[in-house]
């Protein structure tokens, strides 16, 4: 594919039918041609919309189409660099994995504005009707004049001006459907270039047949090694291994445990003889601690009656000599009546 001239005829092609309505307008407004009136805002109102039409061609589909012809030779090679880029290797087979229609919705992005092609078909009959709707604005005629004859230009003039202001809505509608068949058209042609790459650099790009099927192979691989592995791990010989493995590991608890038990028996048995010995202890201290009370009890005791002793010695001391006399009186008298009795008895 070869890339093509200058793009100006195809924007020639696409101005020029509405210029020879702007063309068949002005005519009849200079009145070259009388096969309508036209007023001076209708003609301005067309002109405007025509000028935004221009504006809007650059991004229509069939100019947008020569310009990627033009730029052919550059996009083949970004679009060879971008496949060097993704290339897979599977196989021993090294293809890429880009796809060449994403890659070429993304270069046509940089050559047009899409959102100015979406709204075109929209805009220009939206514009159309504004453009009518105000001629008609302006082309109102003034009812308050006197005589019926004035009145009658008046009625005159505004459907004149609404007859011509008609011709905005009618250009709008007519540039809509003529901007909507060359972006077909240009699509169209874009679709089949498209279409031709893909058709060149398949056998450069895996399909989506081959990655599908690819993929089914590596997950096939990956179960049978998954399988393969488990059969290897989970043998006969790896089960007995791991049961006396946790045969040990069981009885080196219950080791573990019994002579934890067994120390914490002896903390236990030591610890309780420490206690009895406390108690023991603590007995004695309250044998000594009665003892010493009953001592000192026994003590107080002991004080009050040698005092009580040394009271009555000093009495003693005192009443000696009488008591003595009167014992002496008392004893004679005794012998005195033994005397009698043992006379008595001997008569």
């Amino acid at each position: 594919m070869q890339s093509g001239g200058s793009c100006f005829g195809k924007f020639f092609i696409l101005a020029f039918v509405p210029l020879l309505f702007i063309i068949f307008v002005a005519l009849n407004y200079f009145g070259i041609i009388g096969f309508s009136n036209i007023n001076i805002h209708t003609f301005v109102i067309l002109v405007v919309i025509y000028l935004i039409f221009l504006f809007f061609i650059p991004h229509n589909a069939y100019v947008v189409e020569c310009k990627i012809r033009k730029q052919f030779k550059v996009m083949q090679k970004e679009l060879e660099k971008s496949l060097e880029k993704t290339a897979l290797t599977i196989d021993n087979k090294t293809k890429s994995v880009m796809s060449v229609r994403d890659f070429l919705d993304d270069f046509f992005k940089n050559i047009r504005n899409d959102n100015f092609a979406k709204i075109a078909s929209s805009t220009f009959p939206m514009l159309g009707i504004l453009g009518t709707f105000i001629a008609i604005a302006i082309s109102m005629p003034d009812f308050t004049v006197n005589s019926s004859k004035e009145l009658d230009n008046e009625i005159s003039k505004l459907l004149s001006g609404v007859g011509t202001a008609f011709y905005a809505s009618i250009f709008g509608i007519f540039l809509s459907l003529w901007w909507i068949f060359f972006e077909r058209f240009g699509l169209s042609k874009i679709e089949k270039m498209t279409l031709n790459l893909e058709e060149i650099y398949s056998k450069y790009i895996w399909s989506q047949k081959e990655l599908l099927k690819f993929k089914y192979n590596q997950k096939a691989i990956l179960d049978n090694e998954f399988t393969k592995a488990l059969k290897d791990i989970f043998n006969l010989d790896f089960i007995k291994e791991l049961n006396k493995e946790h045969l040990n590991s069981y009885q080196n608890i219950i080791d573990t445990t019994s002579k934890g038990l067994k120390e914490l028996e002896e903390s236990l048995t030591t610890a309780t003889k420490e206690l009895n010995n406390t108690i023991k202890s603590l007995n004695e201290t309250k044998e000594s601690i009665e003892a010493k009370k009953s001592l000192e009890e026994n003590l107080e005791e002991f004080n009050k009656a040698a005092s009580e002793l040394k009271s009555l010695l000093e009495s003693f001391d005192t009443g000696l000599e009488g008591a003595l006399v009167k014992v002496d009186r008392e004893l004679a008298s005794a012998v005195m009546h033994i005397q009698n009795m043992v006379k008595l008895v001997k008569e």
